[in-house]
């Protein structure tokens, strides 16, 4: 079997690259320039992925396409027309591979979304699911929302297999955005105002969320199925910041302020998204990837914070 990875010099890309070959199938990156990589992994330099990216040869004897190239979620958003951009990439680039992949044969497209379709909070005990109805608040979850969509009619014009997975935050060694800045500042002995935070939040590690995309991509039941996915045990933030601290070693420096202070500073400062995303409740269930592939996070979110932390 072979793979066409997306974005194959990313985050995610370079760890699941390395997870295919590993596991002996046979891997072609698309990156947007050449870098180095191992005999084993053919290149194609694909550039810019948009609505009018031609794909070509790229595509001769792919059995899988995983998508992972994306304009991803920025706090502060520079482009003229935000939505207009995610758009561009993320909803039009993904459809465009996806017809042009249909066209040359390719089995299976597998697609990783983003749980900012389902909605940016779930109440309290009350985690998402792939039934609920998708809620995005933002131009990035709107755009992947449109491309899953776009993919589904794809899927039942041509054939393709489609595989949606939708993660929460991912986590691990080089993190960088906001999960990097709060190890960073824990690391460095930070006073942070987070003692208080009794929330509940799924994030991903970044090793269980390899292993997850590799399962959908050889399993029989993963096709035209969407999936949520985390490490399987949710996390609040003050236990988060703690957590890592034990990872680094380091004590742990909170500050016991009440949410609703902390919300308050928020909103004076606009900043009230970014609190939410502290203080809020995001929860994902993860129980149809158990029940429909077998699969359980294979490593433990101790084991995944050590190994993000061990790597900074």
């Amino acid at each position: 079997m072979k793979c066409l990875v997306t974005g194959a010099d990313g985050f995610v890309g370079r760890s699941l690259t390395v997870e295919l070959l590993r596991r002996g199938l046979k891997v072609r990156s698309a990156t947007r320039a050449a870098r180095p990589a191992s005999q084993d992994l053919e290149q194609a330099v694909v550039g810019a992925i948009d609505d009018v990216t031609r794909w070509g040869s790229i595509l001769s004897d792919v059995d899988v396409v995983i998508h992972l190239a994306a304009r991803v979620h920025v706090m502060n958003d520079v482009a003229a027309d935000p939505l207009a951009a995610f758009r561009l990439v993320n909803t039009q680039g993904t459809l465009n591979l996806a017809h042009q992949a249909a066209a040359a044969g390719v089995k299976r497209f597998l697609f990783v979304s983003s749980i900012k379709v389902n909605g940016e909070v779930t109440p309290s005990a009350h985690p998402f699911t792939e039934v609920d109805p998708p809620n995005p608040q933002e131009p990035y979850g709107i755009s992947k929302h449109e491309a899953e969509q776009g993919l589904r009619a794809i899927a039942a014009q041509t054939g393709l297999e489609v595989a949606i997975i939708r993660p929460p935050l991912i986590y691990g060694p080089g993190v960088k955005a906001n999960f990097g800045f709060l190890l960073h500042a824990v690391e460095r002995g930070w006073p942070l105002p987070l003692g208080a935070v009794h929330n509940q939040r799924s994030l991903v590690g970044l090793d269980n969320l390899v292993d997850f995309i590799v399962t959908c991509t050889t399993h029989p039941h993963a096709a035209n199925q969407t999936f949520l996915v985390s490490d399987g045990r949710d996390i609040s933030t003050t236990a988060l910041v703690r957590g890592l601290a034990q990872a680094a070693g380091v004590p742990a420096r909170l500050l016991s302020i009440p949410v609703w202070a902390l919300n308050a500073g928020g909103s004076l400062l606009g900043q009230r998204a970014a609190v939410q995303r502290l203080c809020g409740n995001l929860q994902v269930d993860i129980s149809k990837a158990r029940q429909l592939l077998g699969w359980v996070p294979p490593v433990s979110v101790d084991d995944s914070l050590r190994r993000a932390v061990g790597s900074a």
